[in-house]
């Protein structure tokens, strides 16, 4: 065996474990295949009879070069919002995007989310701590701040990600409704849907959030479920959540916010509805998604 083939031998042998970690960190199965080929191009660089603990050395590679992908996507962002066109979700490509929705799913809608949203070191202090057991000292090391600081970052994530206080009886009444409207929308029953909508329904959509099927502003609830019903494609990645401590729903294909819809309630139904796809709006609301 050559001394390259050993040293890929070796690498594989811990790829599985780098990929969740990568993928946890990033919420994106793509950039961390990519995350994960460049800590290959560093090992294969190293002197690897240097390096005692393979396994954690290749975890603190592969955790630095997410902490600089998530930087990086952080500083482009706005770029990449001005080339989105309305209506059109845009997340790094998957290859294999039922595979991604699975690991989604295992990690947890409501995290993902909750993630999704956080600083990139508050983001890489939870994975690694929480998720991954490594300890302060180590995570320290790889973002740069004392383990206090570190432990501080891990701590707010885990408030942010656990933090929902008990359901009132209040909120719980909302819920049961949102529970009603999602299943109507997703069975594509418009009568159930107008069953929990005030008849003088009113929604207004954002300008980010706006398609070329529905206007900014519907008055009226058989319209508006009739036309609902017909663009519902995103039912499905859509979950209830506190939204400013009141129930709407959050819609996250494969744990990437993308659109929020806040309802406003009026005699045990929903008599309107704000449909929400500003970056800056839906980054300053106070989300929790809730148990389904």
């Amino acid at each position: 065996m050559t001394e390259s083939q050993f040293l890929a031998e070796r690498f594989e042998q811990n790829r599985n474990h780098l990929r969740a970690v990568a993928y946890r960190i990033l919420g994106s199965l793509s950039e961390a295949d990519d995350a994960v080929q460049e800590a290959w191009l560093r090992f294969s660089r190293t002197e690897a009879d240097s390096i005692d603990n393979l396994g954690g050395w290749l975890t603190t590679v592969v955790s630095r070069v997410c902490l600089d992908m998530l930087r990086s996507r952080n500083s482009r962002r706005e770029d990449e919002l001005d080339e989105q066109l309305p209506g059109q979700p845009k997340f790094p490509a998957s290859p294999n995007p039922e595979q991604e929705a699975l690991l989604a799913d295992s990690v947890g809608l409501a995290v993902m989310v909750v993630l999704d949203r956080l600083a990139p070191a508050e983001r890489l202090a939870f994975v690694l701590h929480d998720m991954f057991d490594l300890s302060f000292d180590e995570i320290s090391a790889i973002i740069g701040r004392s383990p206090v600081a570190t432990r501080q970052l891990a701590s707010r994530a885990r408030k942010r990600i656990r933090g929902a206080e008990p359901a009132t009886p209040a909120v719980s009444r909302q819920k049961r409704i949102v529970d009603a409207f999602l299943a109507a929308l997703r069975a594509g029953d418009v009568n159930a849907l107008v069953s929990v909508l005030d008849p003088n329904l009113v929604v207004r959509t954002d300008p980010a959030a706006t398609t070329p099927a529905l206007p900014t502003e519907i008055r009226g609830a058989e319209f508006w479920a009739r036309q609902a019903i017909k663009t519902a494609q995103g039912a499905r990645a859509a979950r209830a959540a506190l939204i400013n401590g009141d129930v709407g729903l959050v819609i996250a294909p494969r744990g990437h916010l993308f659109r929020i819809m806040r309802f406003t309630y009026s005699e045990g139904k929903i008599s309107e509805i704000d449909v929400i796809g500003d970056r800056t709006t839906l980054a300053n609301l106070d989300l929790a998604l809730m148990d389904q």
